[in-house]
């Protein structure tokens, strides 16, 4: 192991709305030197996620805020480059969760080694990784489609609403994806099989969505709120799930409370007499990674499940590129590429 510094991205300031590259600062630092039982990890992908916006907000959640000076928290696919730990070797390839920085010292703890041969390690950011076992974890526990359902999902293009709609499809139901652009609606409906393909940016979305639905939607898996729910919500059928994994439409709206019309009271009422089940979920809260990986792993290899990575090249590139995520401007999965694979 010959390098001496780590170059990372930290918190600068927190974002007012939609983050700007002021928001984050570039620092170069020192190299620690590893204690028995540590290893350095070097990180060869970096994954760029909207939950990572909450993260950036002083707010109480589901996972503590950053501290201003933090490193971006974040999933990475690493290299071993130094070793005094007995459980891992220099050269193996791990999924961890490193963050927005080239070195990363670990204990060995929540590490999961990967093999390049089984499936290409940057999966173990997307497909085969966090956001994979997010839609896997989402249809199962909360979703739960039938054979001949109608699944919509938001986003599915995304890394998450892309395997939504084909894991869906595996289990027999009627996928119906909704998407920003033609590109990505093409790809959605060509490649990746879904039955039905809406762009939000139509005119008249909600009457296309109407028509792709003529028996109502079952399932709903929520990635983005805004326009799009006030589209898919008066067409859930009585008894349909919604599983709520995010809402990126609102993730750079400002904290403060908004003003307007309350919805909320029309809104309870109605999950109320059409029995609706809307629950939120974290990716871990049902531990189901060893399940999801022991199915989805044979179906990628058999291409039943398939996907689309958007690769930027250096770590400095980060956070142009987070702040187009949030806008959707990525196409597939956004990964960071930090070192040679």
């Amino acid at each position: 192991m010959t390098a001496k510094t780590n170059t990372r991205i930290v918190l600068a300031a927190r974002p007012e709305g939609a983050p700007k590259p002021g928001d984050f600062r570039i620092e170069t630092v020192p190299v620690p030197a590893l204690k028995e039982g540590e290893l350095l990890l070097e990180t060869v992908y970096l994954s760029l996620d909207p939950y990572m916006r909450g993260r950036m907000r002083e707010l109480k959640s589901y996972a503590p805020s950053l501290a201003l000076g933090d490193v971006i928290v974040g999933g990475t696919v690493s290299r071993v480059a130094q070793s005094r730990h007995a459980s891992w070797r220099e050269g193996e390839l791990v999924s961890a969760y490193a963050g927005w920085q080239r070195y990363a010292v670990s204990d060995g703890q929540g590490l999961r080694k990967l093999d390049p041969q089984a499936a290409p390690p940057s999966t173990a950011l997307g497909v085969l990784g966090m956001p994979g076992l997010t839609a896997y974890s989402g249809l199962r526990e909360i979703g739960k489609p039938k054979a001949g359902e109608t699944v919509v999902v938001a986003a599915a293009s995304g890394a998450v609403g892309s395997a939504v709609g084909q894991i869906a499809r595996i289990q027999g139901a009627r996928a119906v994806g909704i998407v920003g652009g033609k590109e990505k609606a093409e790809f959605v409906k060509n490649e990746l099989g879904f039955d039905v393909v809406l762009d939000h940016r139509a005119p008249d979305f909600a009457a296309q969505l109407a028509r792709a639905c003529p028996d109502g939607i079952d399932v709903y898996f929520e990635n983005v709120g805004g326009k799009v729910w006030d589209a898919v919500f008066p067409l859930l059928n009585d008894f349909a799930r919604v599983p709520v994994c995010g809402l990126i439409a609102h993730y750079n709206d400002h904290d403060e409370p908004q003003r307007g019309v309350d919805r909320l009271p029309v809104t309870m009422r109605e999950i109320l007499s059409r029995r609706l089940t809307v629950r939120g979920f974290i990716v871990f809260d049902f531990g189901l990674e060893e399940d999801f990986l022991k199915e989805a792993t044979p179906w990628v290899a058999e291409g039943r499940l398939r996907y689309r990575e958007d690769v930027v090249h250096g770590l400095e590139n980060a956070p142009q590129a987070f702040i187009g995520l949030l806008e959707g401007k990525n196409f597939g999965k956004l990964i960071v590429q930090v070192a040679a694979p």
